[in-house]
């Protein structure tokens, strides 16, 4: 299967796995592909990602994500040497967080890449990199982070599949369907048509300081990832060792809870442009491609929107190969171009404040499909 091929870098180790589930095999006369999924759609897929293994488009480049590390650590540490020497006036103070907040983001892309198993050849120091800068430069759990995102890759914008979008219906109404759906319904657990408003003040900064940090602690604990536990552990005893030492106990909480919430804005934003404005629905069992394409969009390439999204503006490349390099995906873009041309499948590429204002109109226009619903007899 396409997802399994999609997934897994070493297939022959997880292979072994598989062959107790095996139940037989297929007879000659029945179909090989089921009848929701494009079969010809698939065939060239296949025969994509076949190039772009002959390409070499998977092998990471270390030196790449070597300085990406570097830079994550400089301003890491810049932040703590700005207040040692300029001390904590209110300038030093707002310069420290924004260079600490720039380092967490910065480290949030680099976990993610690591999360993919698409900086080392080898799973294995992919999953012990992921510890160090998941658990112990962020301070949360890699394997409550590989736990959903896994499933937000299997089916992107699926309700009840994919966890990305868990906050239907209980704090936004998304997708059109949905939203109408809700309204004939009568079921309004927030005023929806009013989301696009609440939305500035409640997921974006708020998502990290309060439901991030309290489910990642619990899913490590109640799943007993001991070792992400301990890891997490020494991100806070280095932080509040390092910045207790400069600051006092109230000035500590404010800029610990501030620089999350700066980090949870920008991280929200970007993880939401690709997603939010495109259709989100029960999962219809479509090919892996169809999938991953009606859920995904992508932003117009730059070096700053390299940098700022950690190259998720290639949103679309990402989900078809998920453990390709960031640094190669505008290697297979015209080639994935290409693919949804012959097929009249849209690929959707648009400039990023463009991609931030979709966020906000496709949550305005649901919650006024939802209204219209609502108030329908």
């Amino acid at each position: 299967q396409d997802a399994f091929v999609a997934f897994h870098v070493d297939k022959v180790l997880v292979s072994k796995y598989l062959k107790s589930l095996l139940i037989g095999e297929l007879a000659p006369d029945q179909p090989s592909i089921e009848p929701t999924k494009n079969k010809m759609l698939v065939k060239d897929f296949r025969e994509l990602r076949a190039t772009v293994e002959k390409m070499g488009l998977l092998r990471p480049n270390q030196l790449f994500f070597f300085l990406h590390l570097a830079h994550i650590l400089l301003l890491d540490t810049a932040a703590w040497l700005i207040l040692f020497y300029f001390g904590t006036s209110l300038m030093p103070f707002v310069v420290s967080l924004l260079v600490l907040t720039i380092s967490q983001v910065q480290a949030s892309w680099l976990q993610h890449d690591l999360g993919h198993l698409s900086v080392f050849r080898k799973t294995k120091w992919n999953h012990l990199l992921h510890k160090f800068v998941m658990c112990h430069l962020i301070g949360a759990s890699a394997k409550w982070w590989t736990l959903l995102h896994s499933r937000h890759h299997a089916k992107p914008n699926c309700f009840r599949k994919d966890p990305d979008i868990d906050m239907h219906p209980f704090l936004f109404t998304l997708g059109k369907k949905f939203s109408v759906e809700l309204g004939i319904k009568k079921k309004k657990y927030m005023p929806y048509n009013h989301q696009h408003k609440y939305f500035f003040i409640t997921l974006p900064p708020l998502l990290f300081p309060t439901y991030f940090h309290c489910h990642t602690f619990y899913i490590a604990y109640t799943k007993r990832y001991w070792v992400d536990l301990a890891w997490m552990l020494t991100f806070y005893i280095r932080f509040f060792f390092t910045y207790g030492s400069l600051l006092e106990i109230k000035s500590l909480l404010a800029y610990y809870f501030i620089f999350r919430m700066l980090e949870s804005s920008w991280f929200v934003w970007v993880s939401q442009m690709n997603h939010i404005p495109m259709d989100i629905y029960y999962d219809n069992n479509l090919d892996w491609v169809s999938t991953q394409l009606q859920a995904t969009c992508n932003v117009e390439q730059s070096l700053f929107n390299d940098w700022f999204t950690g190259h998720l503006n290639f949103q679309i490349e990402h989900h078809l190969f998920p453990t390709m390099p960031r640094h190669n995906y505008w290697k297979v873009a015209p080639l994935v171009k290409s693919l949804c041309a012959k097929h009249g499948i849209e690929y959707q590429c648009k400039p990023l404040l463009t991609a931030f204002a979709d966020i906000v109109h496709s949550l305005k226009n649901s919650g006024e499909l939802w209204l219209d619903a609502y108030l329908h007899k």
